[in-house]
């Protein structure tokens, strides 16, 4: 493979390099996207419990919002337990707009790759095809001919390479994004329901 990339020369450089930023940027989201990191399956029962009990304190409430990106919208709906329910409603929105930003992190760049490496392996398979008209102009020359329809094989196949799982992965942690931001929001739905029923329970 490395003799195959030496003999193609600079054109298929860009693509090696957006394969590699590919790969990182994918293993990276698998590591943070999962779901006991993103949406711990009992945390919202542990807080529920803890409220119940009244061991609601500020450092529990700074362990959780450390705890996870569902940990940071609960918490937001804690500290505002006893302000309006709008003002409390518009904390957990905020609080769920930047988990929304944190867990989107680097899908635009995944996405730009996959879309890019098309258009890169289109660039090298058109300098193969100045290889071979320059090789056909200067007199009947095998090598650069060669040379020159391997170029633009070698990098229209490279580019779909690295195209086609970049797009997967990218609409993949979309779909896992936005299913795990439903999931925060129903979470965080049913603790302001338990808080604010609570306390009109206690003001009635």
């Amino acid at each position: 493979m490395f003799a195959i990339v030496q003999s193609l020369g600079w054109p298929v450089w860009p693509l090696i390099v957006a394969s590699i930023v590919a790969l990182a940027l994918i293993i990276e989201r698998l590591s943070a996207l999962r779901r006991a990191r993103v949406v711990p399956p009992t945390l919202l029962q542990d807080v529920l419990a803890l409220h119940a009990k009244r061991q609601i304190t500020p450092e529990v409430i700074n362990r959780l919002e450390q705890n996870s990106p569902l940990g940071r919208i609960l918490a937001a709906a804690l500290r505002n337990e006893r302000a309006p329910r709008d003002v409390a409603v518009h904390a957990v929105e905020s609080a769920g707009a930047h988990a929304a930003h944190e867990l989107s992190r680097y899908l635009t760049l995944l996405g730009s790759i996959g879309s890019v490496a098309p258009l890169l392996g289109l660039f090298g398979t058109v300098v193969g095809m100045i290889e071979i008209f320059a090789s056909q102009q200067a007199g009947s020359n095998p090598q650069q001919l060669a040379h020159g329809i391997s170029l633009a094989l070698y990098c229209t196949a490279f580019g779909i390479i690295v195209a086609v799982p970049a797009v997967l992965m990218y609409r993949h942690f979309r779909t896992r994004v936005e299913t795990f931001l439903v999931e925060m929001e129903q979470q965080a739905q049913r603790l302001l329901d338990a808080l604010f029923a609570e306390q009109t329970a206690r003001s009635s």
